[in-house]
């Protein structure tokens, strides 16, 4: 019982105007139940007018931000019905507007839960390492990049950091969308965010909780929840037709019927609470969908230019790539093995920082090759490194550099945009490993699911050289390429598009300007730059393509049941104005009938929440077998 209690007070605290409106409307009650029906009626008739008189004023609000039409019905038809002695009517009208702005908090905190749950579940306090391998609790702002940390089962990882556990388990779901446990290794990075396993690690961190992953997308949703969509300012404008038309059916119904109580029942049934209430929480709810995905959309205004996007710019590297080489090929020299010189070349690069050679690395033990240590190692910045293995003189690197080892080097038989790392054996060439920046097994199938989804043409922008640009795109399929660009090139790119709106999705710093001034910016934020992220209307968390097809189905669903809400009220509210013209339809009557219309508009608008028919059936994007198809050279330097 008390706890009953409690929970009316709480709603009553929440809603203070429904829970006044269903006091005031006990009190008549008693006093029609008594014999004192005209004090019932004295109650009840200011109490609306009251209410009336805050409508208005909300009005006025309104109408200086530029909404126009959303309130007048209602205070018309609460004024009018108080006029005719519909003073009941009158009280549920104003039961109607109240529940219809509660009902609309409490959908709109629904739909906002899983943004909401980002917030809630930010990290307040780290357990700092001390000496003696016990744990300090520290505020989280206190820690720096350095500090070691121990993360207990079940918590969240308070800033990025770098793993010092043999290995554990990770749920990355907040963060990146991904459902399932990630597997982390020693010295594998961790984002800020994710939950612990069930076991305590030890973390070093790599950055302050300010700069860490998880306070960046805390960030964007703070941002994504302030925001409000250009599409409810045309929702509202759909209020002053909409008004025009019931006054003049009031209108004519007073006149044909000669009854100010006809004028009355019209209005009662025509309150604009479903354009008021529609767009708002549709809106909502797709921006929370599309954060359960792993996809921060950052005002509903980004969702609407999605529904209608007609081109969509790609930068290439790691976006349309991995952005990170990888061995394509080994070509050996006569007498000598393939898996051998890539096992040589793998013992010399190990001692080196460089990106290439860390995938000869990465390449020899993938083939379980034996990777011997090598002493003596030299490396000689942007030329390559010598060393000596197994008692051979190796030297490894630029084509110019190896020939000073080993003047019989040979030039390569590499594809277009592949880089050669060069083998020189006891003076002797060897071979060359083949490496290239691997395109995302999800592209080709991406770029098929936008055009099926609406997307008229797709184009590449990228700083790389035409020829390796061009057979790139010839291969997954791009439209237009636009090859050896700037950063101001490709801003200069997106603005002359003239088929818009124009997404584009890009991944680093460089990228910044031009999602900046695209009509849709969407960073690739799993790997991708602070900068670009914060250019960026969208930010796609799990470092997966295909998401960029799913934000314009989430928006093109969003879009569509919103207007499908909107018209679902109109039209209920029409019909039911029609009825109460002819007089079939008393006020009392219609007052409870406009309240059931409100919450079917709401209960439709929440369907943006979930996949309609026509995304589950489009909604698998089938992958192929990953390619590694060269798309951009890398340079030793």
């Amino acid at each position: 019982m008390t706890g009953a209690m409690a929970a009316v007070g709480r709603a009553a605290r929440s809603y203070p105007v429904v829970a006044a409106t269903l006091a005031v409307g006990a009190v008549g009650g008693v006093l029609e139940l008594t014999g004192a029906a005209p004090a019932a009626r004295v109650v009840l008739s200011v109490y609306a007018l009251v209410v009336a008189l805050r409508q208005s004023r909300g009005m006025v609000a309104d109408l200086r931000a530029g909404t126009y039409g959303v309130d007048l019905l209602a205070v018309l038809a609460v004024v009018s019905t108080v006029l005719v002695g519909e003073y009941w009517a009158a009280l549920v009208v104003c039961l109607m507007l109240s529940g219809g702005e509660a009902l609309e908090a409490y959908a709109a905190g629904r739909a906002r839960r899983e943004l909401s749950d980002l917030l809630a579940r930010v990290p307040r306090v780290a357990h700092r390492v001390r000496p003696d391998g016990g744990s300090l609790d520290v505020p989280i702002d206190e820690i720096g990049p350095g500090d070691e940390l121990w993360v207990r089962p079940g918590e969240l990882v308070p800033v990025d950091g770098e793993l010092l556990t043999a290995d554990a388990a990770f749920d990355e779901s907040s963060v990146t969308g991904e459902s399932l446990p990630v597997e982390h290794r020693r010295g594998d990075a961790l984002l800020s965010g994710s939950v612990n396993g069930g076991e305590a690690v030890r973390v070093r961190a790599t950055a302050t909780a300010a700069q860490s992953q998880y306070q960046a997308i805390v960030a964007l949703v703070e941002e994504a929840q302030a925001s409000r969509a250009p599409f409810v300012r045309l929702a509202d404008r759909v209020a002053v037709p909409f008004t025009l038309v019931a006054l003049g059916i009031a209108a004519v119904a007073w006149a044909v019927a000669g009854q100010a109580s006809r004028f009355a029942e019209v209005l009662v049934v025509a309150t604009p609470c479903p354009l008021i209430i529609a767009a708002p929480v549709a809106f909502m709810a797709g921006m929370s969908r599309a954060a359960k995905t792993g996809i921060i959309v950052k005002s509903g205004g980004t969702l609407e230019q999605l529904a209608r996007v007609r081109t969509v710019a790609f930068d290439k590297t790691g976006t349309l790539t991995h952005g990170v080489p990888v061995v394509a090929a080994v070509h050996p020299a006569r007498c000598w093995g393939a898996d051998e010189v890539l096992a040589l070349a793998a013992a010399v690069e190990q001692y080196s920082a460089h990106p290439l050679a860390a995938a000869i690395v990465a390449a020899a033990r993938q083939r379980a090759l034996p990777v011997p240590a090598a002493r003596d190692p030299e490396e000689h910045t942007a030329h390559g490194v010598r060393a000596t293995v197994g008692g051979r003189a190796v030297v490894v690197g630029k084509q110019g550099f190896v020939r000073s080892a080993a003047p019989d080097v040979a030039g390569a038989p590499l594809a277009p945009g592949q880089t050669g790392v060069h083998v020189g054996v006891d003076g002797g060439y060897a071979g060359v490993v083949a490496l290239a920046d691997e395109v995302r097994a999800e592209t080709p199938a991406t770029l098929a699911a936008l055009h099926r989804s609406g997307v008229r043409s797709t184009l590449m922008l990228t700083g790389d050289a035409e020829p390796t640009a061009r057979h790139i795109a010839g291969r997954i399929g791009i439209d237009d390429v636009r090859a050896g660009l700037l950063p101001q090139d490709k801003v200069d790119a997106v603005r002359a598009v003239t088929d818009r709106p124009v997404m584009m999705v890009g991944d680093g710093v460089n990228d910044a300007p031009v999602l900046a001034v695209a009509d849709i910016g969407v960073a690739m934020g799993a790997k991708g730059s602070t900068a670009a992220s914060e250019s960026a209307d969208v930010v796609v968390m799990l470092d997966d393509l295909s998401r960029t097809v799913r934000a314009v189905r989430i928006g093109r669903r969003t879009l569509r049941v919103a207007w499908q809400a909107i018209g679902l009220g109109v039209g209920l509210s029409m019909a039911l104005m029609v009825v109460a013209a002819f007089g079939l339809l008393p006020a009392i009557v219609g007052a409870w009938l406009q309240e059931a219309v409100d919450l079917a508009c709401i209960l439709w608008a929440l369907l943006a929440s979930r996949p309609g028919r026509e995304e589950r059936a489009a909604e698998p994007l089938p992958l192929p077998a990953p390619l590694r198809v060269p798309a951009g050279g890398f340079s030793r330097g």
